[in-house]
Parts: structure tokens; sequence; C-alpha cells
């Protein structure tokens, strides 16, 4: 019977090589301080035995992990996970982490914490020291969650806040958001529409502020009313659902919505059906996110398209350089863009 074949391990190498493990390790991870020659013998036998490295054996260096740790929000995700509602935003966070990590010899490991917990910081105070991070990818709304930012500020793990500008420790980095609104709500004022209304998202997210003044500023360019055109929802549909009947009963006369999720727009399109209103030759619709489920919606959506992956990969980027102090106090932004499809056309009366 044939056996299997032996997993090849550091210490193999070492033992062919002549050296120690410290030594293969440091070879492995590009260190410092070892002589060429023999450099090239760790080299040698690492190709002649067919090693392929572990995370065990890159941390045997002592200086890195080579694990960065991304942090989501818990309840949010398992909902999303749970009712399967076409959200792709650990996915995406995903791809961008992974690709950029594996390009630099990292691995990406995502953690779920929920912020409203009084034991957030012992969930993360764990997770951390089971990990040993090199860096930590913060998620809005653990971004500007105080507990975490100083937990990891306290314990010198350096950390990027996806969503905050606040000013403290971390890399900032945002997606545009008030750009997205502004770029939207132009869009619709170039369509011929007047009455611009908004769902926002909630006030615990900056960026939902973010997304406001962008319409706001839209509307005032143009001297635009923004009274009476303005509810607040928390991303999911229900809350959606209500905000939109909000609007249509307060302003008969809107002619467009954007939405700060896409789960809101599709609240906002059911509400309008259900009023015999027709998307778009009634109402024009914009939603923020542009997850997959938007595109087969009746019309499918046009949507603002977060730069999600591209946003995580340029953290990790800057927590794998390991930017000096003070350098990560200027925000890094990522602009979003358009994606037009069906639910946006002329306002009525103006084609």
């Amino acid at each position: 019977m044939a056996r299997g074949r032996k997993t090849v391990t550091i210490r193999d190498v070492a033992e062919d090589a002549g050296v120690s493990l410290q030594t293969v390790s440091r070879v492995v991870n590009g260190g410092p301080n070892v002589r060429p020659q023999l450099r090239d013998k760790v080299r040698a036998s690492i190709e002649r035995l067919g090693y392929v490295p572990s995370l065990a054996a890159q941390r045997m260096s002592g200086s890195r992990s080579y694990i960065i740790l991304a942090i989501n929000d818990r309840e949010r995700t398992l909902a999303d996970w749970r009712e399967r509602r076409g959200t792709d935003w650990v996915d995406q966070m995903l791809l961008g982490g992974i690709l950029t990590c594996s390009k630099h010899g990292y691995r990406m490991m995502v953690e779920l914490v929920d912020t409203h917990s009084d034991h957030v910081e012992r969930e993360l105070g764990a997770a951390i020291s089971a990990l040993q991070p090199d860096g930590v990818v913060l998620t809005p709304p653990h971004s500007e969650n105080s507990l975490i930012t100083d937990l990891l500020a306290a314990r010198g793990i350096p950390f990027a806040r996806i969503g905050s500008k606040q000013p403290g420790p971390g890399i900032p980095l945002t997606m545009g958001d008030e750009g997205a609104a502004h770029l939207a709500t132009n869009r619709l004022i170039e369509l011929g529409h007047r009455a611009i209304a908004m769902i926002a998202g909630p006030a615990q997210y900056s960026l939902s502020g973010w997304r406001i003044d962008g319409w706001k500023r839209a509307l005032e360019e143009h001297g635009l009313p923004s009274e009476g055109l303005l509810e607040t929802g928390d991303f999911g549909y229900e809350s959606g659902t209500r905000a939109a009947r909000a609007l249509l009963d307060r302003r008969p006369d809107l002619t467009a919505i954007i939405a700060s999720s896409d789960q809101m727009a599709l609240a906002a399109l059911e509400v309008a059906r259900d009023r015999g209103l027709m998307v778009p030759r009634d109402l024009s619709l914009i939603s923020f996110d542009n997850t997959p489920i938007v595109r087969f919606s009746q019309p499918p959506l046009t949507a603002v398209d977060q730069p999600i992956a591209e946003t995580v990969s340029r953290a990790v980027e800057q927590l794998i350089a390991r930017l000096p102090e003070g350098e990560g106090d200027k925000v890094i932004e990522v602009a979003a863009g358009l994606v037009e499809r069906s639910s946006t056309a002329p306002a009525p009366g103006t084609a």
C-alpha cells in the first residue's frame, strides 16, 4: 500500500541546510542579518525539498505575524447572511483584502464583533491575543467606536478606519460618500428633476451625514429646496418602506428619490408600485451600494457603486507599509461611481 507523501516542515529545511529554525524563517521572510552564502544554501534546500512556508514558520522571525484582521459588524452581517438579502459587502471586502494580502505574503482573517456589545473589548481582545495581527481593518460602525480604536491604539496595533474622518490614531479612509451623493443628485437635476428626496442612513454612521451633505449641496447649487424631502432609515427594507411612504405622503410632487442603501431603494420601488406610480416614468430611483440584487429588480436600479474592494485593498497596503507615526492623519478617499440602469429617466413633463 502506497504511503502518503510526508509534509515538509521548516525543521526539515533547517536540518537539510544545517542551520537554525530562525535562520530559515529569516530567509523565508526576507529578513536581514543572513549572509548571502547561507541564504543561498537555505533557498536551495527549500527548492530541493519542495517546502511551502506556513504561517507558523513566518511568525518565527518574531517581527510580524503576517495576518491582517478585518473586523465587521456581527449583527448586520449575520442578518444579511441568514436572510440572504443579496448583499456582497463581505465578499467585496474579502476580494480586495485577500488579493492584496496574498501579493505581500500575508493572510486576511475576518472576525465579527457586535459594536453595541458590553463585551466588545473582551471579544476583540481575545481575537487579537489569539491571532496577533500585524494590522486591523475596521469597517463602519466599528471604525468610530472609541472602545475599539482605543484598545488597538493602547496595544500599539496599526489599524485602518474605513468610513471615518475622526481625528486620532489609525488610518482614515472613505469611499467618497459626499461626492457620490452630489453626483447622483446632479444627475437627477440634469434629467430635469426639481423635487428630489433622500432616504438617509442612521446617524450612528458618519457616512449618512456625508451623503446628506452632498445631496443638499447639489440642490443648493441649483437653487432647489431640500425642506420636507429628507427621511431617515436604518439601511433595512422595512425602514425604507416607512420612509418612502412618509415622503410621498408629505410631498406628492416629488419625482425622484435617492436611497442610502439598496434595500431601502427596493422598498421605495415597492411603495411606488403600491401607489400606482411607474418607475421611472413617474418616479426615478437611485440607490447606494450597487449590490448584485439591484441588477435583477424590475426595473434594474441605477446605483452608486461603492469601491469596497479597492478601499479595503488600500487599507491593507497602508497597514503592511506601516506608515510612520503622524502620516496616518490624511484621509484617503477612494471615489465612488454611478452605474446608470433603468430606474432613472427625465422628469415627468420634460421628455
